[in-house]
C-alpha cells in the first residue's frame, strides 16, 4: 500500500550529506550497529547505572506530584491484591513477570481482604469501579512506606502497573532499587492509540507479532491494526476458500531473492491458521490491545484474484495473474458481480468470527480504476445502478460492504479514499493517510476519524540520511518529527475535533525482509508515538522526553529488542579550516548528550575526550565517537577512517545527491555484496524515475582516476500513471556509467562499461581515468543502459590521484 520502503542498521562509518562522506577502512559488524553497546556486560546491581529520572515513564503522565522520601523495592516486597479479584490478579502476575525479566526477581503475589488500604512496605493493586476517573485512567501513589495503584477497570490498573514497572527499571540494574516518592494521576488523551503492521508484503511469525504487541502494551498503545491481505500475499486462512492461502499465500520474489542456489524459482510463503489468529487476538486482549483486521477491497486484490480468477474483472482479465512480486499501485480490482460480493461477505463472516473488534478495516485505498473503465460488464453495472462513474461505483461498493458488516454489529473502517464518490455509511470511520484532508472532510461530515498521515506517521520513511540507515523512503522522518506531530487538524472546530478519536503509525514492510528491520523501524519512534497519542500536547517536552528515553533504550536491550540509535549516532562532516586544511565536525541528529571520541581506533568511554570544536583531519585518520548521556552510551560507536586523500574523497550512496526529487528510496540489494545469497547486503540510494546522482563540489586538483562501486536491483515497482515519466538513456558500449562535469547534460568526461556489473547480482567495482581538472566541480553520474530494468545504483565513489 502506498509505495513504501526500508533496512536494518548496517556496520559502516557514518556521515552527513553534501560534503559529508563515509570513510571506513574496516567496517564494523552489523550487529554492533543494530544495538548500542549490545556486547557490554548484562545489567547488574554492581555495574554503573543510570541516575533515574524522577518520573522515567513513557508516555509522560498527565499529572505528577513529588513527595518526600523514597520507596525501597526488593525481593521481599509483597504484591497485594484482593481475594477473588481476577482482574487484579492478572495484572499482578503480569507485573511480577516483567519485574523478574529485568530486575532478576519477582515479587510474591498475595491475596488479602484489604489490599487497597493495607499497603505498608507493599505494592497494593486495587480495581475500584466507583472511582471518578476514566476507564483507562489510574492513580499511582508512591510513598516511602508503600505503593498503591488504583483504577476503575483492569485496563487502567494494567497501565498503572506498567508505569510502576518503568520506574522500577529506569536505572538499568538488577536487584533492589529505591524510587522517588510521588503521586501520579494519569489518563490517555485519545481512545485510539494504534500501530499497523503489514504482514502481506513480508510475513511475520506469530512470535514476532506477539513481540510487537508486547512493546505496544508497555507503551500503553491499545490498537493493533493487522494488514493481512494485499497484492503480494493473502495471510489469513479462510476455510471456505482454501486457495486464498494455498495460492495467494505464496509468491516468487523479484531478482536474486527469488532464486535458490541452483537458480530455480524459490517460493516465498506464509499465512496464519485460524487457530493462530485466535491465539494472537487472545494474547493481545490479555494486554488490553484490540486487534483490528484489514481485508483489502476493491483494490490491492491481486493475490485474491490469483487464487480465484473469477473474482476479478473477467471480461478484461482473461487469465489468472500471479501473486505480485512488485511494489506500488496495481490495477487488479475485484469485480462487482453478485458472486464476488458473496465471496467477500463469506470472507468477512469468517473474519468477524475471529476478531471481536467492533471495527473491521476494508482498505479502500489506491483502487486504480483502469480495469473497471475498460470493462463492458462493469460499465453496464454502473448504468443499471444509476451511478455517475467509477468513483461512485466504489462508493456503492463500500456501502454494500458496510451494510453487511452491520449485520455483525461491526463498524466499517477504511482509508480516506472511501470518502470519494458518494455518501459513506453513517457509522463508518475514516483513517486519513493522504495528509489530514480526509480527516477534516470526514469529521465535518460527522464521521469518526483516525489520523495516520503518511509523511508524519508512516514508519517506512528513513529515520536519517546516514549511510548506515535502514532502507526506506525519503525524506527522513526523524524521531523528533514523530514527537512533534499534532493529532487534531487546525481546520476543525472544537465540536468537529471530537470526532478525532486518535492516531496510529503504519509500518509497511516491502523492504523489511527480517524482523530485525521491523524492530529498528519501530523503535524508538514508537516511544514518540506513544507520547503523542497518550499525553496532552501541553505536557510534551522534547528534552524531557529524551532524558526519559535514555533508560528506555537500555530497557529495549535488556529485553533483547533491537532499536535504532540513529537519532544519537555520531555523524561526521568534513569542512575546510581557516588555514585551508580539512577539519572534521561531529554531531548527532537529536543534539542530545555528550559526544566523546578517540583517535586511536578504540571505542570511547565516559572518560574519553569530549567533542567541543572541529578536529584536524590529519592523515592517516581513525576516529571513533559515541554519544553519552548520564555516563552511558546511547548509541553504538561510529568510525571515520581514511588512510590517504583518496579515502577522504570517498562518497557512499547516502552521501551523493539525487538529480531530482520524488521517488527517492533507499533499498537493500537483492544479493550479498559478493553476489551470493548469504552475507552483508549493500543499502543503495536509488531513484525510480531517473538513475542520476551528483557528487557535489568534488576536489579535482591532482585527480587522475575514478573508482565506482555499482549495483543492480530488480525494477519491481508499478508506478501506474507515472510509468511514462521513467527516464532511460541510449546504451553506449553495451551500457555504461557516464561521468559528466558540472552539468548532467554535458558531454561525458569518462565512461565506465557495465558489462562486468551485468554479470553479477552483487556489487561491482568499475575504474576509469579522468582528464585533468582544477578546483572543485560537481560530478554527475548517469546510467546509459538503454532500459530501466535492472535499476542501477551507486554504492560508493572514490577519486584517485594521477599516477
Amino acid at each position: 500500500m502506498k509505495t513504501r520502503t526500508t533496512r536494518s542498521l548496517l556496520a559502516a562509518a557514518a556521515l552527513a550529506a553534501a560534503l559529508t562522506a563515509c570513510h571506513s577502512a574496516a567496517p564494523r559488524e552489523a550487529a554492533a550497529h543494530k544495538q548500542a553497546a549490545h556486547d557490554s556486560e548484562p545489567a547488574s546491581a554492581t555495574r554503573d547505572t543510570f541516575t533515574a529520572h524522577r518520573t522515567a515513564i513513557i508516555p509522560r503522565p498527565l499529572k505528577t506530584q513529588a513527595q518526600r522520601g523514597q520507596f525501597e523495592f526488593d525481593a521481599n516486597t509483597p504484591l497485594q491484591v484482593h481475594v477473588g479479584q481476577a482482574g487484579e490478579r492478572r495484572v499482578a502476575d503480569y507485573f511480577a513477570a516483567k519485574v523478574r525479566a529485568l530486575r532478576g526477581f519477582a515479587p510474591v503475589v498475595s491475596e488479602t481482604q484489604t489490599a487497597s488500604t493495607n499497603a505498608r512496605d507493599a505494592i497494593a493493586l486495587s480495581i475500584e469501579p466507583e472511582l471518578a476517573i476514566g476507564d483507562e485512567a489510574y492513580v499511582l501513589d508512591i510513598q516511602s512506606d508503600g505503593v498503591r495503584i488504583r483504577a476503575r477497570t483492569e485496563a487502567g490498573l494494567f497501565y498503572g502497573a506498567v508505569s510502576l514497572w518503568q520506574l522500577l527499571t529506569a536505572d538499568g540494574g538488577q536487584g533492589a532499587i529505591r524510587i522517588a516518592a510521588q503521586r501520579i494521576e494519569d489518563a490517555p488523551a485519545y481512545p485510539w492509540r494504534g500501530v499497523m503492521l503489514d504482514v502481506a508484503r513480508h510475513f511475520r511469525s506469530v512470535d514476532e507479532v506477539k513481540s510487537v504487541i508486547d512493546q505496544m502494551a508497555l507503551h500503553k498503545l491499545n490498537t493493533f491494526h493487522w494488514h493481512l491481505t494485499d497484492d503480494q500475499g493473502w495471510r489469513i486462512e479462510i476455510k471456505q476458500y482454501p486457495r486464498l492461502t494455498q495460492v495467494g499465500g505464496c509468491r516468487i520474489l523479484a531478482g536474486a531473492n527469488g532464486r535458490d542456489a541452483q537458480g530455480k524459482p524459490r517460493p516465498y510463503c506464509g499465512h496464519y491458521t485460524q487457530e493462530q489468529i485466535r491465539d494472537v487476538v487472545a494474547y493481545a486482549a490479555a494486554r488490553h490491545i484490540t486487534v483490528v483486521p484489514e481485508i483489502e477491497m476493491p483494490g490491492h486484490a491481486q493475490a485474491a484474484i490469483a487464487s480465484y480468477p473469477n473474482l476479478g474483472v473477467t471480461d478484461v482479465v482473461r487469465k489468472a495473474p500471479r501473486v505480485s512480486p512488485d511494489w506500488g499501485v496495481h490495477t487488479y480490482l475485484f469485480g462487482v458481480d453478485d458472486s464476488t460480493f458473496t465471496f467477500l461477505e463469506n470472507v468477512l463472516d469468517e473474519v468477524a468470527g475471529l476478531f471481536p473488534s467492533k471495527y473491521i478495516h476494508i482498505g479502500g485505498d489506491e483502487a486504480a480504476k483502469d480495469q473497471w473503465i475498460a470493462s463492458k460488464k462493469v460499465q453496464a453495472r454502473i448504468k443499471s445502478l444509476g451511478l455517475k462513474d467509477e468513483m461512485a461505483l466504489q462508493s456503492w461498493f463500500v456501502g454494500r460492504i458496510g451494510q453487511h458488516l452491520q449485520t455483525h454489529d461491526r463498524i466499517l473502517l477504511g482509508w480516506d479514499e472511501i470518502l470519494e464518490g458518494g455518501r459513506l455509511p453513517a457509522n463508518a470511520t475514516v483513517m486519513s493517510w493522504r495528509g489530514t484532508a480526509g480527516a477534516v472532510e470526514a469529521a465535518r461530515e460527522g464521521h469518526d476519524v483516525i489520523v495516520a498521515p503518511d509523511r508524519q506517521l508512516y514508519l517506512d520513511y528513513v529515520q536519517s540520511d546516514r549511510d548506515d540507515e535502514t532502507p526506506g523512503r525519503f525524506p527522513a522522518s526523524t524521531l523528533r518529527n514523530f514527537y512533534d506531530f499534532s493529532i487534531v487538524p487546525a481546520e476543525l472546530t472544537a465540536q468537529q475535533s471530537k470526532h478525532v478519536i486518535g492516531a496510529q503509525a503504519n509500518l509497511w514492510s516491502e523492504h523489511r525482509r527480517g524482523f530485525d528491520r521491523v524492530q529498528t523501524t519501530l523503535y524508538p519512534r514508537l516511544d514518540a508515538l506513544a507520547e503523542v497519542v497518550w499525553s496532552p500536547t501541553a505536557n510534551r517536552d522534547w528534552n524531557d522526553f529524551q532524558q526519559r528515553l535514555a533508560p528506555q533504550l537500555a530497557r529495549y536491550r535488556a529485553q533483547d529488542v533491537l532499536v535504532s540509535d540513529v537519532a544519537y549516532a555520531v555523524s561526521f562532516k568534513l569542512i575546510d579550516g581557516a588555514d585551508g586544511q580539512p577539519q572534521l565536525t561531529l554531531s548527532n541528529q537529536a543534539g542530545f548528550g555528550e559526544i566523546r571520541y578517540r583517535t586511536d581506533g578504540g571505542d570511547p568511554d565516559p572518560t574519553s575526550p569530549r567533542y567541543r570544536q572541529p578536529l584536524p583531519a590529519t592523515l592517516p585518520l581513525d576516529l571513533v565517537a559515541t554519544t553519552f548521556f548520564d555516563g552511558r552510551p546511547v548509541a553504538a560507536p561510529r568510525r571515520f577512517s581514511a588512510r590517504d586523500l583518496a579515502g577522504l574523497s570517498r562518497r557512499t550512496s547516502a552521501g551523493l545527491r539525487p538529480c531530482r526529487e520524488g521517488y527517492n528510496l533507499r533499498l537493500e540489494d537483492d544479493a550479498a555484496r559478493d553476489g551470493g545469497r548469504d552475507g552483508e547486503r549493500a543499502a543503495l540510494t536509488v531513484n525510480l524515475i531517473d538513475p542520476c546522482w551528483i557528487y557535489p563540489a568534488a576536489a579535482l586538483d591532482g585527480i587522475g582516476a575514478i573508482e565506482v562501486q555499482v549495483g543492480q536491483l530488480p525494477y519491481n515497482f508499478q508506478l501506474w500513471h507515472d510509468t511514462d515519466k521513467i527516464v532511460t538513456r541510449k546504451a553506449v558500449q553495451g551500457g555504461a556509467l557516464e561521468v559528466r562535469l558540472d552539468d548532467c547534460k554535458s558531454a561525458p568526461i569518462a565512461r565506465l562499461p557495465l558489462a562486468a556489473a551485468k554479470r553479477s547480482d552483487g556489487i561491482t567495482t568499475l575504474r576509469a581515468k579522468l582528464p585533468a581538472r582544477d578546483g572543485r566541480h560537481d560530478l554527475c553520474f548517469v546510467f546509459a543502459s538503454g532500459t530501466h530494468d535492472p535499476l542501477w545504483a551507486l554504492d560508493a565513489v572514490t577519486l584517485h590521484p594521477a599516477e
